[in-house]
């Protein structure tokens, strides 16, 4: 869409500039396109780890869809308090809210084959959570000085490492399946592959609106290609979408609230995490749309959005939200500022939550070709953790800092059972994997002197050297 058809540029940069309704209304739902297949996958997924019956005739189908309806309802909740503002909760910018995908490596430990009963447990630690990260927003410029690249690349790149395996499991027919005849199939590949390589050329070959929502084309062109072999039939769509009622508004404490010290805990460390994602977010949105630098007010006015946001959903049974960084840059590439674009956008992701037969043709998706989008999307999350991580000065100092923090944090991840003696709060924290790797690149930086930077030439481990920023080794003469 020709930015100059919707205002001057003077106006294009406000964020309180109300384009034509015929150009923000489109502009709103490109917005919901870009991050709608990323807001409800987590919920998806936490579901597969609880165990639920992915079949429309599953007793637990209609909790399925419950996550799923909540993740949209609280996503363009959430997005409301980020453009609409109310009192200093909301950064006033056109700031996309969706569930965020940091929280996944907490999640599923806390619900792993537990079903609904392990749901009072995370949502107990999605509100307390919720809470503690909105306080964030008193101090959240103070403590930046302990996430810089080194940490939050790190952390990043951390959380796109623990979910890769979902997306290949996902792919192969998914975690239920495994250990079935069909698991890793031809058949169950090609529909991921189908999603893989629709995504990838319109990502890289299309323009404007066909490759902004290119994952979501990518799953379109998959559920066709589930359709065409028979891996999905019309009976079961049509199944599941009488089975799911026209409208349901939110319930509030549907599964209950249950205190857990191990929840508690990742929620709230992971909100550091998120609080500081948001940071970058609003950054990028003032400066790609506005050409200027983020208040402190639209920062912590962001930070107590994320919070709120959170704190609400978990109570009616909704996951953690977060900016999404994806409709950052979907703002540079229209040049279009308008908080009451995105505010149109969550009015209609909101429409959509509040009808349940949205979500059950979601959930028709096959999971093979589910796994074919979150195979990018994941992929994509260790991506943006290496691209936080070039700009890191590679001396000795931070090259020691990262290899302890990735082996420790990897290395738990890997082989949980080398924790069996451990208490399970600690346990089931440490397993995560990202939280050992967070806390350790937190401590070491905030505690190695900054003297070993400038010994960016001594030899560490194997014989390499640490270089600097962005660089890489220079070739020598023999």
């Amino acid at each position: 869409m020709d930015s100059s058809t919707i205002g001057t540029a003077e106006q294009l940069r406000d964020p309180n500039y109300t384009p034509p309704l015929a150009k923000a209304i489109p502009l709103g739902i490109q917005h919901v396109l870009a991050m709608f297949v990323s807001n409800v996958t987590p919920a998806i997924i936490v579901a597969g780890a609880a165990g639920f019956g992915f079949g429309s005739n599953s007793p637990d189908f209609p909790e399925l869809l419950y996550l799923i309806q909540m993740s949209m309802v609280f996503a363009g909740i959430a997005t409301l308090l980020q453009t609409m503002t109310l009192g200093p909760v909301g950064s006033g910018l056109p700031i996309v809210q969706g569930t965020s995908f940091a929280f996944l490596p907490i999640m599923i430990p806390i619900v792993a084959g537990k079903g609904v009963e392990g749901l009072a447990a995370l949502f107990g630690g999605v509100i307390i959570g919720g809470i503690f990260h909105a306080v964030l927003g008193l101090f959240i410029g103070r403590i930046r000085f302990a996430l810089p690249p080194l940490v939050t690349g790190l952390v990043v790149t951390m959380i796109g490492l623990a979910l890769v395996k979902v997306g290949i499991q996902y792919a192969a027919g998914g975690v239920p399946a495994i250990g079935k005849p069909e698991y890793g199939s031809l058949l169950n590949w090609a529909a991921a592959l189908v999603v893989i390589v629709v995504t990838l050329g319109l990502k890289f070959f299309a323009r404007g609106m066909l490759s902004v929502a290119a994952v979501l084309l990518g799953l379109i062109a998959g559920y066709i290609f589930a359709l065409l072999t028979g891996m999905l039939t019309f009976d079961v769509i049509a199944g599941s979408w009488s089975k799911a009622a026209a409208f349901a508004l939110p319930q509030p404490f549907k599964y209950g609230f249950e205190f857990s010290l191990a929840a508690v805990i990742g929620f709230c460390l992971m909100a550091f995490v998120s609080a500081v994602e948001t940071v970058g977010d609003v950054s990028g949105v003032t400066k790609g749309g506005a050409g200027r630098e983020a208040t402190d007010k639209e920062i912590s006015g962001a930070t107590y959005a994320d919070g709120v946001g959170s704190a609400i959903a978990g109570f009616f049974g909704g996951l953690p939200n977060t900016s999404f960084s994806q409709n950052v840059g979907l703002i540079a590439m229209t040049g279009v500022m308008s908080r009451h674009v995105v505010t149109f956008g969550a009015i209609f992701l909101i429409v959509c939550g509040l009808i349940p037969k949205v979500g059950s043709v979601i959930r028709t998706v096959p999971i093979e070709v589910l796994g074919g989008g979150v195979i990018v999307m994941f992929g994509m999350v260790v991506a943006a953790g290496v691209s936080m991580l070039s700009d890191v000065n590679w001396n000795r100092r931070n090259m020691v800092i990262f290899a302890i923090s990735l082996s420790i944090g990897l290395g738990l991840q890997l082989e949980p059972g080398a924790l069996q003696h451990v208490p399970d709060t600690a346990r089931i924290l440490l397993t995560s994997g990202l939280l050992p790797a967070a806390l350790l690149a937190i401590v070491l930086n905030l505690i190695l002197p900054e003297e070993l930077s400038d010994e960016s030439t001594e030899e560490v481990s194997g014989g390499m050297t640490g270089h600097g920023q962005g660089s890489l080794p220079k070739s020598e003469k023999t």
